[in-house]
């Protein structure tokens, strides 16, 4: 079967920094679907990958990547139950396993949800990460709830982004926040306006725009951009036992004692937890997915896509990466087959 992906890791202008590759088609067993993929959404996990899973050395076999798919149930192992061949399904995949950047792919069906009927493959693509991960920040990390939680303040770093996206979505439809979200270019302020966002702030100057905008402190802050860079802001910012969540990780330790004397609490937060590590609740991200398509499909909650390539290509990889690599990505790009 087709496939595209790299044997080291090169910058996305190198010829061979995607390569295209013939490989066997896998087969299912236990939980596994096998998928006959339409369409994938390229993250930024993907190329931080790509840069760093491959330094130095050169793989024996080419590594697939890729998170987010749309496609059709082909085949099922023994042990799947939640969905029959012929179902049409969408999931974000498991970073331990070959990744959506090919004709077919194996997933548990236990992190894999039924395709929103009313989107395009295009659009459905776009939404499983990102929605995972605002879903799981909100309410397995930070735990708010709509009934304790009502027009209390939101800060989004990051509201333009794939995540940022739909973060604003389900912080203003789901939980009714007050959503102040960052951007700085006048196509951003706008797309995150449109996802929603009560007030959009330039997150250059952080504190001061927060604070002129008419908030002194929030009471709950998500950083999808960079930690470290934010940290003495948002410790600034955050209210008195308030909560911070971040998916950025960092490279240097975090200065959490910032947070001791308002008893602040911190979360990490990464997709990939429950597939990584078979968590006894892997199956919430089947439910997580599915509930995500309800509210797609009852208009709730809007699809984030904002551009589409064609071809799974070494080429329109390239094309994807480099786009991403620019950080000026507005939503999500995606990849129809």
């Amino acid at each position: 079967m087709k496939a595209v992906g790299f044997t080291t890791s090169l910058a996305i202008t190198e010829p061979a920094s995607f390569i295209d590759v013939d490989i066997d088609k896998p087969v299912p067993a236990g939980h596994d679907l096998l998928v006959k993929v339409r369409a994938v959404s390229v993250n930024p996990v993907d190329f931080k990958i790509r840069q760093n899973s491959a330094k130095d050395t050169v793989l024996d076999q080419p590594k697939i990547i890729g998170w987010d798919a749309v496609g059709v149930v082909e085949a099922v192992g023994s042990d799947v139950s939640l969905f029959s061949v012929g179902d049409a399904v969408y999931y974000a995949g498991d970073i331990t396993r070959s990744g959506s950047n090919a004709d077919y792919q194996l997933i548990d069906e236990r992190i894999v949800g039924r395709k929103p009927a009313t989107l395009s493959d295009e659009a459905a693509a776009a939404m499983p990460l990102t929605a995972l991960t605002a879903w799981e920040i909100f309410f397995d990390r930070m735990r708010l709830s709509a009934d304790r939680d009502r027009d209390k303040t939101l800060l989004i770093i990051g509201g333009a982004g794939g995540v940022g996206s739909i973060a604003i979505q389900l912080a203003k439809k789901l939980l009714g926040l007050r959503v102040i979200a960052t951007a700085s270019r006048p196509e951003t302020i706008d797309w995150c306006r449109q996802m929603g966002a009560d007030q959009v702030v330039n997150h250059r100057n952080l504190v001061e725009d927060v604070r002129n905008a008419g908030f002194r402190q929030v009471d709950y802050i998500v950083d999808f951009v960079d930690t470290n860079a934010y940290w003495d802001a948002m410790a600034e910012l955050i209210k008195p036992q308030g909560h911070i969540a971040s998916i950025t990780g960092s490279a240097t330790p975090v200065a959490l004692n910032k947070l001791k004397s308002k008893s602040v609490s911190f979360s990490w937060e990464l997709m990939f937890t429950r597939s990584t590590y078979q968590t006894d609740d892997m199956i919430e991200q089947h439910h997580i997915l599915n509930r995500v398509a309800d509210l797609l499909d009852e208009g709730v909650l809007q699809t984030t896509i904002t551009q589409t390539l064609q071809g799974l290509t070494a080429d329109t990889l390239k094309q994807a990466h480099a786009q991403l690599e620019s950080g000026t990505t507005i939503g999500k790009l995606v990849i129809s087959f």
